[in-house]
């Protein structure tokens, strides 16, 4: 698939402000699964200095800088040319010991998945107890198969919880999420991410954009990646309730979702005034012929 996608967002001040520096995290990846061939990042008022960087994941970061004149608006447009190539999303054949739950990963990978495996929705670092417990149902019901496990996980968020669109905001913990059996794309990836860490599977958060319906208002979506021994880094995605494959792109992942938020930044003055956001997005397919 070929994908021609623009995202702009407009940051709006009810009084004049000085921004400090942002971390725009909006350029799409390259890796076996995607190819991005083009692109181009505007940003008004244009910033005095940018940098291109890689954070501790791997993920690209625009960094930006200005002077201190005062404005009321940011304004930010992001145009990416990508082709996408995972038609089979299931191609792979795992570990031994990697097909049956608990997952119990060697030291050699500890070390790097090690953020991949705490729980991301409790502050303290512990354990989701709902989370955990929907975990270990499922896994009970599929006698621990780690695929079948992903599945049925996968099936659960999607076929009991309604979505709802939430623009901004941290994801619900991921028992309030069951409770409610309602959220954000985002608080069914930290509730999918939760009970994957409670059988030992490191999972992150990925954010990038799907094809999605062209009836509706295309937006930023997020998505799972669960390490997976044998066949790498796999995505699921509980909002459509589907694997992973070539309608998807990807931008950043991430063990925490708030390092993945496509624009990260402050601002001096305004009164306190909080800024309003306007988000448009745009995903034009162009299929191989």
């Amino acid at each position: 698939m070929h994908y021609q996608i623009t995202h702009h967002l407009t940051y709006t001040y009810p009084h004049p402000v000085v921004l400090n520096p942002h971390l725009l995290r909006l350029c799409p990846r390259t890796d076996n699964y995607q190819h991005l061939a083009n692109f181009l990042l505007q940003v008004h008022p244009t910033p005095q200095g940018t940098t291109d960087q890689l954070d501790s994941e791997g993920n690209l970061i625009t960094r930006c800088w200005w002077s201190d004149q005062t404005t009321e608006t940011l304004s930010i447009c992001a145009i990416s040319t990508v082709s996408t190539h995972c038609t089979n999303p299931f191609a792979y054949v795992l570990e031994p010991w990697a097909t049956h739950l608990p997952i119990d990963y060697p030291r050699s990978l500890m070390w790097s998945l090690h953020s991949y495996l705490a729980d991301p929705g409790v502050g303290n670092g512990g354990a989701d107890p709902v989370a955990t417990q929907l975990a270990q149902e499922i896994a009970h019901g599929v006698d621990g198969n780690t695929v079948q496990f992903l599945s049925e996980l996968n099936q659960r968020i999607y076929q009991h919880c309604q979505y709802e669109f939430r623009e901004t905001g941290e994801p619900y913990p991921p028992h309030l999420t069951w409770k409610r059996q309602a959220g954000s794309c985002r608080d069914f990836v930290v509730l999918f991410m939760a009970a994957c860490r409670a059988v030992g599977l490191a999972a992150r958060f990925v954010s990038g954009y799907e094809e999605g319906d062209p009836a509706y208002a295309q937006t930023l979506h997020a998505w799972v990646e669960v390490f997976l021994p044998g066949a790498g880094w796999r995505s699921y995605d509980p909002t459509l309730g589907i694997a992973v494959s070539d309608h998807h792109v990807a931008i950043a992942a991430t063990g925490w979702p708030r390092h993945a938020a496509p624009v990260t930044g402050t601002h001096r003055g305004g009164n306190g005034s909080p800024s309003v956001l306007t988000t448009q997005v745009s995903i034009q397919p162009q299929r191989d012929s």
